[in-house]
């Protein structure tokens, strides 16, 4: 599983970079066409790798309801995110993998509930989470270069 989260790590950096290089207003805007903007792309990532790998885990996240809540699948853009929020979510791009990796080494991921996933991959295991998280943020990415794009 240290693999896979390697691979995350890598994706985290570039989402990195797109805070790095993007203004506020950048980050929250919504081309024409599109339902959601680069922030919330970014965002999203981090929400789905609590879900898929902590909560069908039945363990705690590392985030709070209230974040889960605007970013989770089936949301969209409800407002615009400020700069204090996007140093919260660069935060989180990391930290929550550090914890990810020093919580696999503890060992505390005993159980998993089963996840059909809206492509038809059923998720069996915490390692089966990690790796469709990493396709699944592969997704976003393609999402993330074509908003840039439309910038």
């Amino acid at each position: 599983m240290k693999e896979q989260l390697e691979i995350t790590r890598t994706n985290r950096k570039t989402l990195e970079k797109i805070l790095d290089n993007y203004s506020l207003d950048q980050l929250n805007k919504v081309p024409e066409g599109f339902s959601n903007n680069l922030i919330w792309n970014i965002a999203h990532t981090i929400v789905t790798q609590q879900l898929l790998v902590y909560k069908l885990s039945g363990l705690p996240l590392m985030i709070d309801d209230t974040m889960v809540d605007l970013y989770k699948k089936g949301t969209k853009t409800q407002h615009f995110v400020s700069q204090e929020e996007v140093e919260v979510i660069r935060g989180l791009l990391f930290s929550t993998l550090d914890k990810t990796e020093e919580d696999m080494d503890a060992g505390i991921f005993k159980s998993y509930k089963e996840y059909p996933t809206s492509t038809g991959f059923v998720l069996q295991s915490v390692s089966d989470a990690m790796a469709f998280n990493n396709y699944h943020e592969g997704i976003h990415l393609g999402y993330i270069l074509a908003l840039k794009k439309s910038l």
